[in-house]
């Protein structure tokens, strides 16, 4: 079975943060920046299917906003920077 884009960057160590778009896609990606972390943007999957031709269950509720607009959206992958090594620590 082959990987899906997300499982490769997770496997890098990159994490979802969450979908925007703009303004607060900027204005979080600044934020991030901001705070020592590392940025990587995704494209917003077009909806897939299944074999089964059944919606993905992850994401099937939470597609209707996008529908048709997938194409301004990003996803936000953030890890800690090379230069702040210590961002992956718990702070608590």
């Amino acid at each position: 079975m082959e990987e899906s884009r997300e499982q490769i960057l997770t496997r890098e160590g990159w994490t979802r943060q969450f979908t925007a778009n703009e303004p607060r896609l900027g204005e979080a990606v600044e934020m991030y920046k901001e705070a020592g972390f590392e940025v990587h943007l995704e494209p917003f999957p077009k909806q897939q299917k299944t074999p089964e031709n059944a919606e993905l269950s992850q994401d099937a509720d939470c597609r209707q906003c996008f529908d048709g607009f997938e194409d301004q959206y990003k996803v936000i992958y953030t890890k800690p920077s090379r230069d702040n090594p210590g961002l992956d620590k718990d702070l608590f």
